[in-house]
């Protein structure tokens, strides 16, 4: 079979081509985008029909591949860590549900906060819906594992969650893949009441899901995921999960280390396997990328009192990607001397595209604002979260999708008038619309701006469901259509523009206020 330099997330997702599968659902997120954009991409995918159209947000991606589980097809719903959070209520439901057709959940983390409001470790989503979690930790164990993953959850009939972090899933290596395996023919569950979440019949459900987790203990221990390396120094034993083994494999090279090692990448972890090999070592370091998970664990899982270090402890720190040398230090090995950045080499914030839309937006909305005290227009995640920065300083808050138009209502409803929420189209779909029905239900004065630059332009201008709909939407809704309000963010138009979102800034309703013009870089695409 070939052998491909692929991405980590490319890896997962020839993988999940060759494993047969249907359906890819997901909503842009970096660090997983590059998933979803490659089967997009994949003529042999075209070929079989292979669904990887986008989805209007994580909820209705994990809910449309369970879907196509239960009609027994293999389907992976791709998201990055907060993503999950959007698509909680059916990913911890689906372990009750259980699945027909093999379930991949993969979930990229994103520890440093590269390109998030956050560290959150998924590893803690997986032990909550008590479900198998597989964490690789090179290019070619996401192949594997992502092939393993569906052969696991169709065998134990339980969605799989594949959780990989920014590292692996943007850095490439050389993948070996293996024969291609045809797709699932269509078959409908034995059990027709299988997905009813009916109290009488989840009772039951949940009873099976709570049976299978020795079952699951046992398969961690014997799929060979998890692993001892034995060796000749035990004054300290290493616990290494998913990518921290590369990081401690090569601290271990290079200083000469012989500690023995336990490389830890299915979940949940047999207690029996830690026990064996604490008992012979005199403390333990757990290397772990994200939160202190396994290290918080061992407390009940270790049957003696044992000296454990890592991030909970201490010796690593607590935020923050890992890499050799903090490894290192962990160790108490000596570092390499880090030479000082040159005074001349200057911070290079991110900030906005020259000829972005956004931009003249800004302009527009602050000098309508001139006369008002600041602190008033709430902000949404997108490329125009860049307005925090100078020379705009233009919003006041970025929380989570879709938070700038229910923030504003809740700023409104405390006497805060005028208040803005400011939010783009692809954020919209994916979570403004309710916040904007609460809104209208309510007559809440707020004036909601919708930058649209028809794309979803912070990962990479994928297809935006708001893209020629948005007037459409907001009128369904029961926004007034005299109060739906299309402006051309261009420097032309700047008087005008000013002059009508003033005039809405005063309008004691809901207002909105659609800024449209396509992204400067989809224009150069």
């Amino acid at each position: 079979m070939p052998r491909l330099v692929l991405l980590g997330d490319e890896a997962i997702a020839q993988a999940a081509l060759d494993s047969g599968l249907s359906g890819v659902y997901a909503y842009p997120g970096t660090p997983s985008t590059e998933i979803t954009e490659y089967i997009q991409r994949s003529d042999r995918a075209r070929e079989r029909g292979v669904h990887s159209n986008w989805s209007a947000n994580e909820k209705t991606a994990m809910e449309a591949a369970l879907g196509m589980s239960y009609a027994g097809k293999r389907a992976m719903a791709c998201m990055k860590h907060v993503g999950l959070n959007v698509a909680a209520d059916a990913f911890v439901n689906s372990a009750i549900t259980g699945v027909n057709g093999g379930l991949l959940v993969v979930v990229a983390d994103d520890p440093s906060m590269h390109s998030s409001q956050n560290e959150q470790d998924s590893r803690f989503f997986g032990r909550f819906a008590m479900i198998p979690v597989l964490e690789p930790s090179t290019q070619q164990e996401a192949y594997d594992m992502t092939r393993y993953g569906f052969e696991l959850s169709e065998r134990f009939g339980l969605p799989v969650m594949l959780r990989i972090t920014t590292r692996l899933a943007h850095s490439r290596s050389v993948i070996s893949t293996s024969p291609e395996t045809v797709e699932n023919e269509l078959h409908l569950p034995s059990d027709l009441r299988q997905f009813i979440l009916l109290p009488a019949l989840a009772r039951n459900r949940y009873r099976s899901l709570l049976g299978s987790q020795q079952k699951l203990i046992s398969e961690s221990e014997g799929s060979g995921n998890n692993r001892l390396e034995h060796g000749t120094d035990r004054r300290k034993g290493i616990i290494a999960c998913g990518i921290a083994y590369n990081y401690y494999c090569e601290v271990a090279e290079s200083a000469h280390l012989k500690y023995p090692v336990i490389k830890i990448s299915q979940y949940p972890v047999p207690p029996g396997l830690l026990n064996d090999f604490v008992a012979e070592v005199r403390e333990v370091l757990v290397l772990e990328e994200g939160y202190p998970f396994l290290e918080e664990s061992l407390t009940g899982i270790l049957r003696n009192s044992y000296t454990v270090r890592g991030r909970l402890e201490g010796s690593l720190p607590r935020d923050g990607e890992l890499n050799p040398g903090v490894v290192k230090a962990a160790l108490g090995l000596q570092q390499s001397p880090v030479r000082e950045i040159p005074a001349i080499v200057k911070n290079r914030p991110p900030a906005l595209c020259k000829g972005c839309s956004h931009i003249d937006m800004y302009n527009a909305l602050n000098e309508a604002l001139g006369d008002y005290v600041p602190g008033r227009v709430f902000s949404d995640i997108g490329c125009y979260t860049l307005g925090a920065l100078p020379p705009y300083n233009a919003i006041n808050s970025c929380v989570d999708m879709g938070a700038s138009v229910t923030m504003a209502k809740g700023a409104a409803d405390a006497g805060l008038h005028p208040s803005v929420a400011v939010i783009g189209d692809s954020t919209f779909t994916h979570s403004g619309m309710t916040g904007l029905l609460d809104v209208v239900i309510e007559k809440t004065p707020v004036t909601v701006i919708i930058s649209d630059n028809s794309t979803t332009g912070m990962t990479g201008g994928q297809q935006s469901h708001a893209t020629g709909r948005l007037v459409e939407i907001c009128r369904g809704i029961g926004v007034g259509p005299e109060h739906i309000r299309v402006i051309n963010p261009l420097k032309k138009h700047h008087a005008e523009n000013t002059q009508i979102i003033a005039g809405e800034l005063e309008y004691r309703g809901v207002s909105v206020i659609i800024s449209r013009r396509e992204c400067i870089q989809t224009i150069r695409k």
